[in-house]
């Protein structure tokens, strides 16, 4: 029993470093001149606006020098800035640059085309049933359910 486990586990693994390898080699195809990781830190200040870094390492699941690191490049690029928090200087506010925005508005329509191909031949039930074993995954793991 325990080796079935094992092999859904490296499943599950080896499909996630697949849909990351695929978006990324389409990113370098399609000339984004950025990271899927990146990207994921574009998409949710584009969604948020600001937030504290701390907050923004929790949405993208990165510890905090890994996303020191992708903001530290993000801003070289122009894309975000990074601003001491008002009311405490320990922590930092990111946020789009007008670059930034303009980036992802050119982005998300080609994004979706790159995450559309992972779905093909899967019906609206197979992915009702694959969100719920993964949800359920999460929560088994410690996560929370207010996942989508």
């Amino acid at each position: 029993m325990e080796e079935r486990y094992n092999a859904y586990s490296f499943l599950l693994d080896r499909t996630a470093r697949k849909v990351k390898q695929f978006a990324q080699r389409r990113f370098k195809e399609m000339g984004f001149n950025i990271t899927v990781d990146q990207w994921l830190v574009l998409k949710q200040l584009y969604e948020r606006d600001r937030l504290k870094q701390n907050e923004l390492a929790e949405l993208v699941f990165k510890d905090n020098p890994t996303l020191t690191r992708i903001i530290d490049l993000l801003c070289e690029k122009g894309l975000v800035e990074r601003n001491t928090h008002p009311e405490d200087r320990r922590c930092f506010m990111v946020s789009l640059t007008s670059k930034g925005k303009s980036k992802v508005k050119e982005m998300l329509p080609k994004i979706q085309e790159v995450r559309l191909k992972a779905w093909e031949g899967l019906s609206e039930r197979d992915f009702n049933h694959f969100r719920r074993i993964l949800n359920t995954i999460y929560e088994n793991l410690g996560g929370d359910n207010g996942q989508p």
